[in-house]
């Protein structure tokens, strides 16, 4: 099977570090035949365009052009990452004010232009943004999704891999919630080679308690604080993520990744986006993974839901 879609079109809208990483990694990985970077700086999409194509000779072949929003009329997925970004200090929530109206405008135009494809938000706060982005939209559910924990996510199984002595990718772990401060990560289901990470370290001679456990979650959940602390903002690893959910709905993979996504009566928690493993094809999400929580995690579930759903009141939505 041809690793590309030769006729899909990504639009990027926001060309800041996050965008243009995202626009690097497509162009990277050759996952469209068309991509369109779109930002309120045209110099700056026209400058990203213009370097990007430079390494065209390198990668596959693929068209790449600074646009407008016309340009997003035939595109299969739409990835905004335009809006204010966290400053040191500044929790993500901070940001909903300002993003949302920034919103506002650009959704509007989406619909001008495009009403029939799947929008895909990284703008933080990124569950916020994505119920407003579902309400202002009037799109189905299952064609409006963020990031959501999908990088919390990759971060728990880095950290546990690295502490464990294995490849992440052999370690089967999720944060779900909010991405920020009310995030989760589901103890009960992690495993590392389908082993629960209590008897996996027990076996492998690693310290092992509730102190430890929660030294490596506050490493995953402070993550993004340390980074914009050290290097003004975080892009490199959610660009990839970012790219993944891209990939797996061009390529209509069934591939469970932790989105956010419009909740109906998951553990108790309805309308409010939040992340969770998702089924992600070509359709968007598929449908929702509700997994088996144990009391404690589904109360710290609803818990972020309350939080976010008391913001989402608290401008409008």
């Amino acid at each position: 099977m041809d690793p590309r879609c030769p006729s899909a079109r990504v639009a990027v809208i926001g060309t800041g570090f996050v965008g243009s990483t995202f626009a690097y990694t497509v162009m990277l990985r050759g996952v469209a035949a068309e991509l369109v970077l779109i930002d309120v700086n045209k110099d700056k999409a026209e400058g990203d365009a213009m370097d990007l194509n430079h390494g065209l000779p390198f990668a596959r072949p693929m068209r790449i052009w600074a646009g407008d929003y016309e340009d997003t009329a035939e595109a299969d997925v739409i990835v905004i990452a335009a809006g204010a970004s966290q400053k040191p200090g500044e929790t993500r929530l901070d940001l909903v004010r300002k993003n949302t109206e920034i919103f506002r405008s650009i959704i509007g135009q989406i619909m001008e232009h495009n009403p029939k494809g799947i929008i895909l938000v990284a703008t933080n706060p990124v569950d916020i943004l994505t119920y407003a982005s579902l309400k202002l939209s009037g799109l189905p559910p299952n064609r409006v999704l963020g990031s959501g924990t999908i990088l919390d996510t990759a971060r728990f199984r880095y950290l546990l891999g690295m502490y464990a002595d294995v490849d992440p990718r052999s370690v089967h772990a999720y944060i779900l919630g909010e991405h920020g401060d009310t995030e989760l990560p589901v103890w009960s289901l992690a495993d590392i080679g389908g082993m629960p990470i209590p008897e996996f370290f027990k076996t492998s001679g690693k310290p092992y308690d509730t102190k430890q456990a929660e030294e490596l979650f506050q490493g995953v959940r402070d993550a993004a604080y340390t980074i914009i602390e050290k290097k003004g903002s975080t892009y490199y690893a959610i660009a990839m993520g970012l790219e993944r959910i891209v990939e797996c709905i061009l390529r209509d993979e069934n591939s469970v990744l932790s989105v956010s996504t419009l909740l109906s009566d998951f553990h108790g928690v309805s309308d409010i986006c939040l992340g969770v493993p998702a089924v992600i094809n070509r359709t968007g999400v598929s449908r929702v993974i509700e997994l088996p929580l144990n009391p404690e995690e589904q109360a710290a579930f609803r818990h972020s839901a309350k939080v976010l759903q008391e913001v989402a009141r608290s401008i409008g939505l």
